[in-house]
């Protein structure tokens, strides 16, 4: 068999993700949603023209990999490693990964939505994916798609510079919890937000009164914090490794459940704050597909996690395999779901 590759950007004009302020005010909210769903209807009619060659035809013939941000981000990462696998071994003869970025994954999530009964499509989510669609009040959820599996996890690490006073995370909440606002936080995403949250009410500080300034990507939290602008920083264990080892950055906890194989940082829960909340990464299909076809692209997830390529994927980017299915992954949706909510109605939002 004879395998195709391609890869798709569609970056519509004005699709960048609305302000991650948490003091931003309903309003101002209501008014960026609002220019969402018009760049939502945009894409949804770019996005048609380079579905409609794969509706109806075998998924094993032609399959589109949706990543709802731009190239370079976790989400492509996942899209681009499972395109190289398919691609590997057969499993799919043409295979192109579409880049749709906007409103943290929700314009993708709206357009994935309006392919009904298109199984020849596969979209990339996660932990950041699900926190948008709570941060913008998306009309379109995961109830409105067909949830296939998680299959991997990623974790945030506690970082600080160098030459930082703190040399344990208790002695950095303790400076913390003495002048919130003197303690300026930073992180690549609103997933990181939501773990410095978690930190702050675990450690018994009030997460309104925390100063967060976000950043664009990883890199940037990273300068921040080595630029002086910033005294703490959550970022994922990938995207700081590198600062780590070479002596830049000071890695105070790993926030997992227990420690990375591999790995010798504490977890933040063995130093008494329990804190858990994973960058998980799933994959899902549009809604109105028959029983056999979410049976099919359920196998071929399956046949695709299976590959050498895959593990050596996980390798690479240090991923925690963490494959979940059937029922037991509705009822972990609706268990983060909950639990993400409870996280920005304490930020105040």
């Amino acid at each position: 068999m004879t395998s195709a590759v391609q890869t798709i950007s569609l970056e519509p004009d004005g699709s960048g993700p609305p302000p991650k302020n948490p003091n931003s005010t309903g309003r101002k909210i209501a008014r960026v949603v609002g220019g969402v769903v018009a760049v939502a209807a945009i894409g949804v009619a770019s996005y048609g023209s380079i579905s409609s060659a794969a509706a109806g035809s075998d998924i094993h013939s032609s399959m589109t990999l949706i990543a709802p941000a731009a190239a370079g981000g976790g989400w492509d990462g996942v899209a681009r490693e499972m395109q190289q696998a398919m691609k590997a071994n057969g499993i799919v003869n043409n295979v192109q990964v579409v880049n749709m970025p906007g409103a943290g994954g929700t314009i993708a999530l709206g357009n994935l939505s309006m392919l009904t009964g298109e199984a020849n499509n596969i979209m990339v989510g996660g932990t950041g994916l699900l926190a948008a669609t709570v941060q913008y009040s998306s009309a379109t959820t995961l109830a409105d798609v067909t949830p296939l599996a998680t299959i991997v996890e990623e974790y945030d690490v506690i970082v600080v510079p160098a030459d930082s006073p703190y040399q344990t995370l208790e002695e950095l909440v303790e400076a913390w919890t003495a002048d919130p606002r003197e303690m300026p936080w930073s992180g690549g995403g609103s997933f990181d937000q939501l773990v410095v949250t978690d930190l702050a009410l675990s450690a018994g500080i009030d997460p309104v009164e925390t100063t967060y300034i976000p950043s664009d990507g990883g890199g940037e939290a990273i300068q921040a914090l080595l630029n002086g602008t910033v005294k703490a920083a959550a970022g994922g264990f990938p995207d700081n490794i590198d600062q780590i080892e070479s002596g830049r950055l000071r890695a105070l906890a790993v926030v997992a459940a227990e420690r990375m194989e591999g790995v010798d940082i504490p977890t933040a829960r063995e130093q008494g704050y329990d804190i858990t909340l994973a960058n998980w990464r799933m994959l899902m299909a549009p809604a109105g597909l028959t029983d056999e076809e979410v049976e099919g692209l359920s196998d071929l997830v399956a046949e695709t996690l299976a590959t050498p390529e895959w593990a050596d994927a996980i390798k690479r980017y240090r991923w925690t395999e963490q494959v979940i299915t059937g029922e037991e992954l509705d009822a972990f949706l609706a268990g983060e779901q909950e639990r993400i909510e409870k996280l920005y109605e304490e930020m105040g939002q």
